[in-house]
């Protein structure tokens, strides 16, 4: 099928979606569920073979563990969408509303973007966790996943499809959309029949949907998150959330990737957190401090600091005071999730008010930055814009809103 048919297919299925009951989408999330689940077997094996051409075409470890289905993260993926059902419906919300002196009312309602467009790379868990999201709130989802995952997209796809036709929902609320670039360009082109584009990716791809889309884009962004170990931070602390936000799963966008540490207590806490790295294999890029210290500390380089390396490699640097860190915060970081390790009320303050994050942390690891730890279900993406939604995406960031007026014959005149 043309990706145009897909789109207008999408848009007809939409409509009838925007007004569906919270009782038939929950139906359809549960469906999904269990079709999914029946075709786990079905699902790794497609996975399997898409790992496999990734390995074998060398491609980066990172990678691999995004695209890697276990039958745990399989396992994850239904619970995430029987999750989902369990959550309150957000279309019909009441945001506001008042009645004017002249007897009018206003409300303003929460209603579904109507056509979602999903561009990602690799990870085939976001084809389950996007379709259910999008279908909880209203919205028909075109899924274009990379090319490394076709074949566990597809699998996964026809799973939810079967679970939407089993209880009577159009299975064109949810698609997958194959092909090449040419593809993605139709997407970003297609205004009006795609109300919003997500990018879920590395910073190549957000960069080239924001800046050649035709279609409203929310931008989801690359983590280069940062752990400041302040003066009065508690040790052991800040060794167990460095070693969960950095070594747990390096490869995902809130883990760990440069860590600040206060001069006071550099000479204490480094060769510490130095041996811990070393025993979890990391390898750790620091400056001239730091070097010092450590005879395996590789010479930090520019790039280090800048870029979202996904792997077990950690800046670390030191930095004399508090307004040091966040200077280096607001150079460095990508809006995504920052971290404070403190005992001071005063710094913990100072630091939730003046970095400009998506989420700001103190005293917790950056890993809870997560749809699903945040309670929302499953997640479509981090937003690290400014306008409409930031942070983890849920279903309340999957609506717009809209006015209605209700009056008895008032006009302005």
């Amino acid at each position: 099928m043309q990706f145009s048919d897909q789109a207008r297919a999408a848009k007809d299925a939409s409509r009838s979606l925007a007004t569906a009951s919270r009782a038939v989408k929950d139906a359809a999330l549960h469906a999904m569920a269990d079709a999914l689940a029946a075709a786990e077997e079905d699902v790794l094996a497609a996975n399997a073979r898409d790992v496999s051409a990734a390995e074998e075409s060398g491609a980066a470890p990172a990678l691999v563990d995004r695209l890697r289905l276990t039958p745990a993260r399989v396992t994850a993926m239904v619970d995430g969408l029987r999750q989902l059902a369990g959550l309150p419906d957000p279309v019909g919300d009441v945001v506001r509303g008042w009645t004017n002196p002249n007897g009018v009312q206003v409300r303003q309602l929460r209603v579904p973007l109507g056509v979602v467009g999903i561009i990602y790379e690799a990870r085939p868990n976001v084809t389950a966790d996007a379709a259910g999201i999008c279908l909880k709130s209203g919205n028909a989802a075109l899924l274009r996943g990379s090319s490394s995952a076709l074949q566990s997209n597809t699998a996964v796809t026809a799973a939810l499809r079967r679970g939407l036709q089993a209880v009577g929902v159009d299975p064109d609320v949810v698609q997958l959309v194959a092909g090449g670039r040419e593809v993605t360009k139709e997407m970003m082109a297609a205004r009006g029949l795609v109300d919003v584009l997500i990018p879920r990716g590395g910073a190549g791809l957000i960069n080239a949907v924001v800046t050649g889309s035709q279609v409203p884009v929310i931008e989801t962004g690359t983590g280069n998150c940062h752990l400041v170990v302040d003066a009065t931070a508690d040790q052991d602390v800040a060794l167990g959330i460095m070693v969960d936000a950095k070594v747990r799963r390096p490869s995902v966008c809130n883990s760990l990737e440069t860590m600040l540490v206060h001069r006071d207590i550099a000479a204490e806490f480094l060769p510490r957190a130095l041996a811990v790295l070393a025993q979890h294999e990391v390898t750790v890029h620091g400056d001239a401090d730091v070097v010092a210290l450590d005879d395996r500390v590789v010479p930090a380089t520019e790039e280090d600091f800048t870029e979202e390396a996904l792997s077990l490699d950690l800046s670390v640097a030191v930095v004399d005071d508090l307004d040091a860190a966040l200077a280096h915060v607001r150079r460095y970081s990508s809006g995504h999730s920052e971290t404070i390790v403190t005992g001071s009320v005063r710094a913990a303050d100072r630091f939730t008010a003046e970095v400009d994050a998506a989420a700001v942390l103190v005293n917790t690891s950056s890993r809870f930055v997560d749809g699903g730890e945040f309670g929302f279900g499953a997640e479509i993406g981090i937003s690290t814009q400014k306008l409409h939604a930031r942070g983890p995406m849920g279903l309340a960031e999957m609506t717009s809103t809209k006015y209605v007026v209700v009056g008895d014959g008032q006009v302005r005149g």
